[in-house]
């Protein structure tokens, strides 16, 4: 979305105004040219209060070969605010971005998509800035409400808003373990976010995007001295 500045030197209130201006912008289902060749898996951490990492693998959305990852740290001055993450940590998520090379077809996130109070989680607001397909796989639940899903991995549970819209799924991806929390982002519906989740979720709870990028950022932020 090319008019969207990026100014992320915000106060919480003027934060939370953005948040619900961008969210009319955002498109729930898949372009009709969407093809998918590549995938990208995006973690944030913080090895110190006000010093972000971030890392992004990109893979072959065939085969799960990695052929591209980037990192980048940098001071974080926006607070912990529970809801406004994205002005955390998406300055750090665009700089990182700026380093590859290629272009992924869809982002899978460590966070909300549009399961979110202002319906703008860490992907939607990501997804919308890069005009990207991009989905919230979060290992917690933040907002919505839902019935806990079967115990076997690939059931799931609708996760609705307090108009009882859907707006993602609860889903099993390992047998008798606890349930991820999936929301589309940007450019994509929830039946195909949840349908990718449980694809790339092979062996683990989190899909191997995602947990590929939390592994890489353990590593590194044990040797980033800032």
């Amino acid at each position: 979305m090319n008019n969207v500045k990026f100014d992320w030197e915000l106060d919480a209130s003027t934060a939370i105004a953005l948040q619900k201006r961008l969210r009319s912008h955002l498109i729930l289902e898949l372009p009709e040219d969407f093809e998918l060749k590549t995938i990208a898996g995006v973690d944030v951490s913080f090895p110190e209060p006000k010093t972000g990492l971030c890392v992004i693998v990109v893979l072959s959305a065939a085969t799960l070969e990695v052929f591209e990852l980037v990192h980048h740290f940098m001071k974080i001055d926006f607070p912990y605010i529970s809801g406004l993450l994205s002005f955390r940590e998406g300055p750090i998520f665009m700089k990182t971005h700026a380093k590859l090379k290629s272009k992924p077809d869809l982002y899978f996130f460590d966070g909300q998509g549009i399961a979110h109070p202002r319906g703008l989680g860490l992907a939607s607001h990501m997804g919308l800035l890069l005009n990207k397909p991009s989905i919230g796989v979060a290992k917690s639940h933040l907002y919505g409400s839902y019935e806990p899903p079967g115990l076997v991995k690939g059931q799931w549970s609708p996760l609705k808003d307090y108009n009882d819209n859907t707006i993602g799924a609860v889903l099993r991806t390992r047998t008798n373990k606890k349930p991820v929390f999936i929301s589309p982002g940007h450019l994509i519906d929830v039946k195909h976010s949840l349908e990718l989740t449980l694809k790339y979720a092979i062996k683990y709870r989190i899909p191997e995007p995602t947990r590929l990028a939390h592994i890489w950022t353990q590593k590194l932020k044990r040797t980033i001295s800032t």
